[in-house]
């Protein structure tokens, strides 16, 4: 009995020892040579021994077993000796390959599948672009973390700058939301280096010198002031939703595109990342990443439409309350939402099956949609009621989901759970769009409930960076590349 038990714990060990020695390989890639690595989807840079070892035994998930970490330690060792340009490289993906294929020599295997990222370097080097945030709410403070934590990888968007309103006292407005990003009741506290030049009005966040710009006006900001050109205004505000609004973003010397954090209204294009921005042109300079909502069930309603179809059917939202809420009764210009978001369920409207079908024209004239407001501070749920094109059972539904979340294009977009012990603060900080409760599908002949979880504060976050990339043109290789 004793050597059993010496034997688990030593199999342990080795494996926590090859992940130890990982961290320094991965973090080195990451800072300075720009190759952002994953473990089947799965980030590796920043990640604990912990997260390391589970994204090894997360691949009995998709390829039946766990992958031998032994294997995958060779592998990533010998990628850091490579002369690689930046890039996403999968390495529980290329690891299993090699595995299973008939290549024994794994210098070779990795000369012939990394050879798309090993030429032509200097020509795919960009100068690092800038982004402001205009608004500094829950989106924008997390927005900050997700681009601070990426400014040592390849993507090179770089923070420069958060404007916000001014309240009289700027010096004690900053020391505040330094406080606010550093500490954080759903997202915990932030795990870096946050320090106040209370003379410049700047934060210097782990290396990333953020300039605060207290204004009023979009328009009468000048951010070359602070060496800051072509930027990208993300305005996470919500204050205008339309061309005249925020096309006072432009007009600010400094700025070459603007993203709303929010559906808009008019002839803005409204883009879910991974389903329609194929739509994007160089000519855009306006864009809206619809809602959070809208990014967590399009994508899910794409595939099933493209796998089943769709003849009609209902979405419903659950979602958390926001801070547009009231959390004891006053008045409020909206109907019901002035009644205490913390002790209410609050039955509310949506615009989602109007933002679907914008996103997914074929859907068009087939939802219907509602939302109920709950009294939690994050996660929210759709639940989805469908009529599809033919027949098919819970089998096939969910193991099509299943693979669809690990193994597509969309990855990003639709992840999964498989768990029935799963609640909603299982899915803070999920950095998919949605999350596919795989236990809670039910289809009967040609109808299917299907229920989608998804951080409407982190999920969405995610999805922004995502599109914030291809709006200002950074685009890297994908080794393996997604089908």
């Amino acid at each position: 009995m004793r050597e059993v038990i010496d034997s688990h714990l030593d199999a342990w060990n080795e494996k926590i020892t090859l992940a130890e020695q990982m961290i320094p390989i991965l973090g080195l890639l990451y800072r300075q040579r720009g190759l952002v690595l994953r473990m089947f989807g799965r980030k590796m840079v920043p990640a604990t021994t912990i997260d390391i070892v589970k994204a090894h035994r997360f691949a009995r998930l998709i390829v039946g077993n766990e992958l031998d970490i032994k294997v995958s330690f060779e592998m990533l060792q010998k990628i850091g000796e490579l002369s690689l340009c930046p890039a996403r490289l999968d390495l529980g993906k290329l690891a299993q390959e090699y595995l299973v294929g008939e290549q024994s020599d794994m210098d070779a295997f990795l000369n012939s599948r990394l050879t798309t990222v090993m030429d032509g370097c200097d020509e795919r080097d960009i100068e690092p672009k800038d982004v402001v945030l205009y608004g500094f709410g829950r989106i924008g403070r997390i927005l900050t973390r997700l681009l601070v934590d990426r400014a040592g990888s390849g993507e090179k968007m770089r923070l420069r700058a958060v404007v916000v309103r001014s309240k009289g006292d700027e010096v004690a407005d900053l020391l505040k939301r330094a406080s606010l990003l550093r500490r954080d009741s759903v997202h915990g506290n932030f795990e870096g280096s946050v320090s106040v030049d209370r003379e410049k009005r700047v934060l210097v966040v782990n290396g990333n010198y953020i300039q605060f710009i207290y204004a009023g006006s979009p328009s009468k900001i000048d951010y070359t002031v602070y060496g800051i050109n072509d930027a990208l205004v993300v305005d996470n505000t919500g204050v205008w939703k339309d061309e005249a609004g925020l096309g006072q973003h432009l007009k600010a010397k400094g700025v070459a595109k603007v993203l709303l954090t929010a559906p808009a209204k008019g002839d803005i294009k409204n883009i879910v990342y991974g389903i329609n921005n194929d739509i994007l042109s160089a000519e855009d300079n306006i864009l809206s990443a619809a809602s959070c909502t809208t990014n967590a069930i399009v994508p899910v309603l794409k595939v099933i439409n493209d796998k089943f179809g769709v003849k009609s059917g209902h979405v419903e939202t659950i979602h958390s309350y926001t801070n547009d809420q009231n959390l004891i009764d006053n008045y409020h210009s909206a109907d019901r939402r002035g009644r205490s978001a913390p002790l209410n369920m609050v039955l509310t409207s949506t615009g989602a099956a109007k933002a679907i079908a914008k996103a997914v024209p074929e859907l068009a004239g087939k939802l219907t949609g509602n939302a109920i407001r709950v009294p939690t501070p994050n996660v929210s749920m759709v639940v989805t009621n469908l009529n599809l094109g033919r027949e098919t059972t819970r089998e096939e539904m969910n193991n099509f989901l299943r693979d669809v979340s690990y193994n597509s294009r969309y990855q990003d977009q639709i992840g999964s759970t498989w768990s029935t012990e799963v609640v909603s603060s299982d899915m803070v900080g999920t950095t998919a769009a949605g999350v596919v409760d795989g236990e809670a599908t039910i289809v009967e002949g040609d109808r299917a409930v299907l229920y989608v979880w998804y951080d409407n504060e982190a999920g969405y976050s995610n999805q922004l960076v995502r599109l914030m990339q291809q709006y200002v043109g950074l685009d890297y290789p994908e080794v393996p590349a997604r089908t």
